[in-house]
């Protein structure tokens, strides 16, 4: 029988409606066996040819895997999660070698709101349960690797994920079948040669092959996964490192204190994640490296194409760095002395010095090795070549119904965002989830509809806590579907801007008044490897200035109508959506803290109020009665709060606070019939405001 509680059949489903409730279940034929009490595994032995059937299939149980499984589960769902381990989160049971994560567990804010804490917590995935936060399970900021393997187990666990372990698929390939959802079902094939047949495949192995680089003389080279992490077999040694990612500053940063020195090699210069806002570049915790090269304390780093090089080794098995075409047309193996060096023409040249150790770390890359061709699964071009070719969907390109999640799904914002670390596919995985709900079981994606008098709010609360939006800034936005002549609006959360255009039937959603797009961005000139972001001036602090700002800010869009696939295609470059109708900018905030009324709420509320021809000021009800005696059209907040019975209610504190500020006349001041306001916080009950000229009371300010 299958682990982890998985109910399954034999044979899969025809295709039926959306509304059917009888989604994933066994055929009647099926039943009648079952009934019979024959066994699942007396079944497979009496038909080779028998598919174990579920309609969500998912390939590992890593850190993406169970936050599909969760979604799945609480859907309802009929799944099965395939982990060749015995247990979830393998990869973090090896990696990274020297068991620190360089994912902040900062368990402080000073606050107590647990969508702004996601912000700051890049290990915990998301659930309703609470024992499921990652502060618990470590208090280091930088964790132990052993930590995030007890907490994958414990959320497979306590929320009984169904995972079926030591099940390693080998091969998957498509069957065709018109009646299937996606015009085909998924066959996989386990090591035991068990068949399982699915509607809908999810990928979610991330990237765990080495990458190597062949050159002659790599037969010599340690990989990161295999080399010694004791400090002590370094002592006294001679090291050349391949690469410059975390990795390889992780590596030098374990025995830079042992070692005689340390060189460097790379293709790419050195990329600080400081400088480019990219959390997969060189952290700041693994670069002492950099230190005692810029302060000449003997390690270096050096550019240059890995594949242009060659190791030779010496009678002593000392090895020495040489280039490949020095190597054409010779016999190597006659010994180093028949080999041409480098520095045998040029007496500086960098590496002359021979190296005792060569370790590779050029981190990992997709394996495509069990996909059939049907499946046409296509790496990636340039340096996205180490992820499937997908679409902003996260849905492959080659084929319907095939979604690649966590860090595998990566190439969508390579090098600018965090889909490919947990804090960022985190919630990318729940955005396709809530595709495939409105796809397969005519869920539209979740959405508020609420009074345009709450627009301005709704979107400032967001801007200050929504952490899905603050992680994958520029990938996913929140959507403001304008309603009934822009009475009211339809809010969705975190949905992914590439695929804005297909919102209709990606998430089951209209648009024909107009909408807004909530994003987060930072400024198009202010990340590179080659800037200096602690430049002098580098913040804005004027509302009017926003547009420069540098640092992490929300970015409001407006449409006029729903942005087409040919708009999105040729959008500018490094614009993550297309020319809008209007733009605005929230000007960049110190505290990330956008709720201040004259720099940040005020002019947004401006902006919306020019793009909706509104109002969307509130009153007291006063003002609403004075507006009803002298206005055509009411401002929205008294339309839908006094002109229902409903309004701002007073206290006498509020009312001093308008004198004062000079929105209200100070009607108490006068003994009109010797009635007098009630002190305290009581509300203003039964206080009738005696009549006087209306003039006086139209030109009288009444804008909270």
């Amino acid at each position: 029988m299958l682990g982890g509680g998985a109910i399954l059949s034999l044979f899969p489903p025809r295709r039926r409606s959306r509304s059917s409730p009888h989604s994933g279940r066994p055929a009647m034929a099926c039943g009648t066996l079952l009934r019979l009490a024959l066994s699942v595994s007396a079944l497979c032995a009496a038909c080779g040819a028998a598919f174990l059937y579920h309609d969500y299939c998912v390939l590992g149980a890593g850190p993406s895997g169970l936050q599909a499984a969760y979604f799945l589960q609480r859907a309802g769902r009929d799944y099965l999660v395939f982990e060749r381990s015995h247990a979830p989160g393998s990869f973090f049971a090896i990696y990274p070698r020297h068991r620190k994560l360089i994912s902040i567990n900062k368990r402080y804010t000073g606050k107590s709101n647990g969508e702004f804490n996601l912000r700051h917590d890049w290990n915990s995935l998301l659930s309703h349960d609470p024992r499921l936060l990652f502060r618990r399970y470590s208090r280091q900021f930088f964790p132990h690797a052993d930590a995030m393997v007890r907490y994958l187990e414990d959320f497979a666990a306590l929320l009984e994920l169904r995972v079926q372990y030591n099940t390693a698929i080998v091969h998957v390939t498509l069957d065709k079948d018109p009646q299937a959802w996606n015009g085909h079902y998924f066959v996989l094939t386990d090591q035991n040669r068990q068949n399982y047949k699915c509607s809908s495949l999810l990928v979610a192995t991330g990237t765990w092959v080495p990458n190597v680089v062949n050159f002659p003389g790599s037969e010599y080279v340690e990989g990161y996964e295999t080399v010694s992490i004791n400090p002590e077999d370094f002592a006294g040694q001679t090291v050349l490192i391949l690469g410059r990612g975390n990795s390889a500053f992780e590596t030098a940063e374990n025995i830079l204190g042992v070692t005689n020195f340390i060189h460097m090699v790379s293709r790419s210069r050195v990329r600080l994640s400081w400088a480019t806002h990219y959390v997969g570049d060189l952290r700041a915790i693994n670069n002492g490296l950099l230190d005692t090269y810029q302060l000449k304390s003997l390690d270096g780093l050096l550019e240059g194409d890995l594949e242009d090089l060659a190791i030779v080794k010496d009678k002593k098995g000392k090895l020495h760095i040489t280039l490949r075409f020095y190597l054409e047309n010779r016999n190597t193996s006659a010994g180093i002395d028949s080999v041409t060096l480098p520095q045998d023409e040029l007496d500086n040249f960098a590496t002359r010095a021979p190296y005792d150790r060569v370790i590779r770390c050029l981190g990992w890359k997709f394996d495509f090795s069990i996909y059939n061709r049907s499946l046409r699964m296509m790496p990636g071009r340039g340096n996205k070549n180490k992820y499937p070719q997908i679409k902003p969907s996260y849905e492959s390109r080659g084929t319907r119904g095939l979604f690649v999640l966590g860090t595998a799904s990566h190439s969508i914002d390579f090098r600018k965002s965090a889909g490919g670390f947990i804090h960022g596919f985190r919630y990318t995985t729940r955005a396709v989830h809530r595709l495939l709900e409105n796809r397969h079981h005519g869920v539209p994606w979740p959405s508020a509809v609420r009074p345009v008098t709450q627009l301005t709010n709704s979107i400032i609360k967001r801007v200050n806590e929504a952490s899905g939006l603050y992680q994958m800034f520029g990938v996913l936005a929140d959507i403001v579907l304008l309603r009934e002549n822009a009475t009211a609006f339809e809010y969705l959360e975190e949905y992914p801007v590439g695929i804005l255009a297909e919102l209709e039937t990606q998430a089951g959603r209209n648009a024909p008044e107009g909408l807004f797009v909530v994003v987060m961005e930072y400024g198009r000139n202010f990340s590179g490897a080659d800037k200096d972001v602690f430049y002098y001036n580098r913040a804005v602090g004027e509302a009017q200035h926003a547009w420069q700002s540098n640092f992490l800010h929300p970015v409001i869009y407006y449409y006029k109508r729903l942005p087409t696939e040919r708009e999105m295609k040729l959008r500018p470059p490094d614009w993550p959506l297309p020319r809008p109708d209007a733009i605005h900018h929230i000007v960049e905030d110190f505290l990330t803290d956008w709720t201040a009324p004259n720099a940040h709420i005020l002019p947004l509320r401006r902006f919306l109020e020019n793009c909706l021809s509104t109002d969307l000021r509130s009153f007291f009800a006063e003002s609403c009665f004075l507006f009803t005696l002298t206005r055509q059209k009411l401002p929205p907040f008294c339309q839908q709060g006094y002109a229902r019975m409903q309004g701002l209610a007073g206290s006498e504190r509020l009312r001093r606070h308008a004198v004062a500020a000079g929105l209200l006349e100070d009607f108490a001041a006068a003994d009109f019939s010797g009635d007098k306001l009630p002190d305290g916080d009581q509300l203003l009950k039964d206080h009738v405001v005696p009549l006087r000229p209306l003039q006086h009371l139209v030109n009288a300010k009444d804008e909270l």
